[in-house]
């Protein structure tokens, strides 16, 4: 008796599409692999750990695009935290857990606003500050790359850091670190400089209560469109 075989194309993982108006794809890394330059393999890009740098939470990132390597096996690109600004390589799907999300932010630099969509459909918008013109803030389409809750909410930054996988333009390092553009609150010191105004090193700020909410909808993976 002849047994039916499933053809080479059901077999298959489906591709998974990148971020669109309504819906974008995180892939967290469920075991240690490399991000490669290639479906299937090529150069290493970046080696990819379970846990993120500084929060130590997983580590999700946003799906770009998907494709077939020559054996037929699903590889995915994702955004990677790190220079240069737009770094993306390709990751085995066999060591990712893919989740949908229906949350997309966008920043005008130019109008100095946030817009944040759900399903497409805004959700909520205000006003932020945004890097001044010597620092500018990076543009382009990135991602949520880690939440930090502040141990001091009342610190210059305030209760919640959304580091991007954005670096700034301009510096290379500032306050310790890589150049990380981020979404923070304000308090302290950087009440100076009102919403709706360009005063920042390139990260953009807003009023406690945006991060905050932000924090609790926006996680790892959430792509972030900044323009101006």
């Amino acid at each position: 008796m002849l047994l039916a075989l499933p053809s080479l194309a059901a077999a298959r993982a489906p591709l998974v599409p990148g971020p669109t108006a309504k819906v974008a794809w995180t892939a967290k890394i469920v075991v240690r692999t490399f991000a490669r330059s290639d479906p299937g393999g090529g150069q290493i890009v970046r080696a990819l750990a379970t846990r993120s740098q500084w929060s130590h939470g997983a580590n999700r990132l946003l799906v770009l695009e998907s494709a077939y390597d020559r054996n037929f096996k699903l590889w995915l690109r994702v955004a990677l935290p790190g220079r240069p600004n737009g770094l993306s390589g390709w990751v085995s799907d066999d060591h990712v857990q893919l989740r949908s999300t229906p949350w997309r932010i966008v920043v005008n630099t130019s109008s100095r606003v946030a817009s944040v969509y759900r399903s497409g459909k805004l959700a909520r918008r205000f006003g932020v500050v945004v890097g001044a013109p010597g620092t500018t803030t990076p543009e382009g389409l990135f991602a949520v790359a880690e939440r930090q809750k502040q141990p001091n909410p009342n610190g210059f930054v305030g209760p919640w850091v959304l580091a991007l996988t954005a670096r700034s333009s301009t510096l290379e390092n500032y306050a310790g670190g890589p150049g990380v553009t981020a979404l923070h609150g304000r308090a302290g010191a950087s009440l100076l400089d009102p919403l709706g105004t360009a005063r920042s090193h390139g990260c953009i700020r807003m009023d406690n209560a945006n991060i905050t909410w932000l924090a609790r909808v926006a996680g790892p993976g959430t792509p972030v469109q900044i323009f101006g």
